[in-house]
């Protein structure tokens, strides 16, 4: 994420010369079944509202005068973030913005990177994307929904960092690319029309592991301080944030033992992308599209990309390992054996995987 060297407010107003109304991005919606794209600014940092209504702050700080107020998927001009005050939160990061500030795990941080769509497959099976818009709004190609989060959705969309897999390429009546996208693993069955220009197709150099000739590689997860880091030997290689689960059960109620099992595991499964599902009527999930999956444990525990919340740094989870979506794909790319583009899948059996250690500390 950005630091603090960037645009302050009176610098931006300045730039581009506006006036205090419309500095909030609400772009209007593409008509109900276009898959054209939302008309979203060509700014170098952006930030998606996550939940909700959020309130704009005067300051960065929770006590001050509210001068606005967000809804979900809200795009805003993300300025630099910065400390301020949310009295017995843990994070006390603030974004600001050109009308005020707002809490930063209310936001997650997003590019708008449009890119030129392929004409034609390059392969026989198909191709690996990433959305790279703050969100796509999708056509779905199969009606009835089945899927339980495109049921529920008014417009379904797939949102910044998501990765999707691609079989089929068409050209509108109007000469617009549209990419059919899938989940490749573990779908309901549903498929979608999107504009191209939202996904980035995702390269060899995206996939090729990282130093894979290091011996005795081990990835730490430690709970009570939610963290991750990579060993190679003694050496620390790689440091995040992450949300693990807490001390709750699957109904979500008080529980003695961590959601994300403490303990020695060994990854046995590696995936581009997964469709998961789980939990219980009322208090399950249904997420598409989750990148750089490395399932570690038999009760289906895996460190991920996340792209729902920006609360690294406790709990968040019903019991895998959320990450941001580049630091997801570093371990991914770090731990052994890494999968092959094609199918994208890979599991694993006896030696010749890394380790992760859950460990309370």
């Amino acid at each position: 994420m950005p630091g603090s060297s960037s645009f302050t407010r009176r610098e931006f107003l300045k730039l581009a010369g506006l006036g205090a109304a419309g500095l909030l991005l609400q772009p209007a919606l593409p008509a109900a079944g276009a898959a054209r794209l939302v008309d979203f600014p060509a700014f170098e940092r952006l930030g998606r509202v996550l939940d909700g209504r959020v309130n704009l702050k005067a300051r960065p700080d929770e006590e001050s005068a509210t001068v606005g107020v967000v809804n979900s998927d809200d795009v805003v001009i993300w300025l630099r973030e910065t400390t301020g005050s949310r009295p017995t939160w843990f994070n006390q990061k603030y974004v600001e913005t050109p009308e005020g500030y707002i809490y930063s795990p209310n936001l997650q941080f997003v590019n708008h990177q449009l890119n030129q769509p392929l004409t034609s497959l390059p392969n026989e099976t198909g191709m690996w994307v990433e959305v790279s818009v703050p969100y796509v709004d999708l056509i779905l190609a199969n009606p009835p929904a089945r899927a339980p989060w495109v049921r529920a959705a008014a417009r379904p969309r797939l949102y910044y960092g998501q990765i999707m897999f691609v079989d089929q390429i068409k050209l509108a009546d109007d000469g617009q690319v549209l990419y059919h996208v899938v989940d490749r693993y573990g779908s309901f069955g549903d498929k979608f029309w999107a504009a191209g220009e939202a996904f980035r197709l995702l390269t060899e150099e995206d996939m090729n592991p990282i130093n894979p000739e290091a011996d005795n590689k081990l990835v730490v997860v430690r709970l009570l301080q939610q963290s991750l880091s990579c060993y190679e030997g003694q050496s620390e290689v790689f440091f995040c944030r992450v949300s693990t689960g807490g001390k709750f059960d699957a109904d979500g109620n008080p529980s003695q033992r961590w959601a994300t099992p403490v303990g020695t595991h060994t990854i046995w499964r590696k995936l581009v992308a997964l469709h998961m599902t789980g939990g219980t009527t009322g208090g399950g999930w249904d997420l598409s599209g989750v990148g750089w999956t490395t399932l570690f444990s038999g009760q289906g525990m895996a460190i991920h990309s996340t792209f729902w919340h920006n609360s690294f740094g406790i709990p968040r989870s019903r019991g895998c390992v959320n990450v941001l979506p580049q630091d997801a794909q570093w371990i991914w790319r770090w731990t052994m054996p890494v999968p092959p583009a094609e199918p994208g899948d890979i599991t694993i059996s006896g030696m010749g995987s890394t380790r992760v250690q859950v460990i309370e500390e």
